[in-house]
């Protein structure tokens, strides 16, 4: 089995780890009451299913780790779109209700497209590095990309806002995902090489990433939101990966037109997903206001 492959399964079920964790942290979140997130988050920490979830989270980052460090990130990133796919049956089966329909069609497209893709995909054997000019080539004009979302993203409706702020987290993730790509393939060989600036700025990116998307969530329009972050992180790790890790694409006009149709395949089903798919709502108490004397 090539290692393409193998870094795809480690990638999907890092992604069925993820979802499975989201899944149960958003199902506790919906039964608890709070005026602050502070006093919500320390009721959630005495519940064993949230914390249940959070280990699994984890488990999920730690696959998503290792499957850089074993194949592509042509492969890898547009795997972990199967995150969603995951969840509709399983945040399903928490709410005791069956998955629409539509949301199984969906996800099934999800589905049919990532098998696509990764079989069209040829095997990468040159090992993954990144010189100083090469960060200098992608990081400063993805950081360009997300502060010109942003700054857009102010001027425009909650809705435009959503989508654009999105758009730069999903370019920061890329991001932050090629310098994992590098540092998790070296540690596979060598843990030391762990230790180097790169471990200390892979963070910081994956935190303004992070940063970003909260902001396109607490627009009210989460669906916009999840399904353009899920299209953009992709569509820019490939774009890195060939440009910068020079991965390897299809080159012969067969194999091209099937990774273009999987592609799309992909990505519209993670759009009908994010927008069919109820979200699960957290019970909110407002904040008692002190009656005047």
């Amino acid at each position: 089995m090539s290692s393409t492959l193998v870094a795809a399964e480690v990638a999907l079920a890092g992604s069925l780890s993820f979802a499975l964790g989201a899944a149960l942290q958003q199902h506790e979140a919906a039964g608890t009451t709070g005026s602050t997130l502070l006093g919500r988050l320390r009721l959630l920490v005495r519940r064993p299913l949230w914390l249940l979830g959070g280990l699994a989270i984890l488990i999920g980052g730690v696959g998503h780790f290792m499957a850089l460090g074993l194949g592509p990130l042509t492969v890898v990133q547009p795997v972990t779109v199967a995150s969603l796919m995951f969840a509709v049956p399983i945040a399903a089966a928490l709410h005791r209700r069956r998955p629409s329909r539509a949301e199984l069609a969906a996800a099934g497209a999800v589905t049919a497209g990532l098998v696509a893709f990764v079989l069209v995909i040829p095997p990468t054997t040159t090992p993954p590095a990144l010189t100083t000019f090469d960060i200098l080539r992608f990081l400063p004009c993805a950081v360009l990309i997300a502060l010109i979302c942003h700054r857009l993203g102010q001027r425009s409706t909650p809705h435009g806002r959503a989508m654009l702020l999105a758009v730069a987290s999903g370019v920061m993730y890329a991001s932050a995902a090629t310098l994992n790509r590098v540092l998790s393939n070296g540690a596979m060989h060598d843990l030391s090489r762990l230790f180097n600036w790169l471990t200390l700025l892979m963070p910081v990116v994956a935190a303004a990433a992070l940063a970003l998307l909260q902001s396109a969530y607490a627009t009210g329009h989460f669906g916009v939101a999840y399904a353009t972050v899920q299209i953009a992180d992709p569509l820019t790790a490939v774009t890195i990966g060939a440009l910068i890790l020079h991965e390897r694409l299809p080159s012969d006009p067969a194999s091209l037109l099937g990774a273009l149709g999987a592609g799309a395949l992909v990505l519209a089903g993670t759009v009908a997903l994010a927008r069919i798919s109820p979200a699960p709502e957290v019970a909110e108490r407002p904040v008692p206001v002190p009656c005047p004397k």
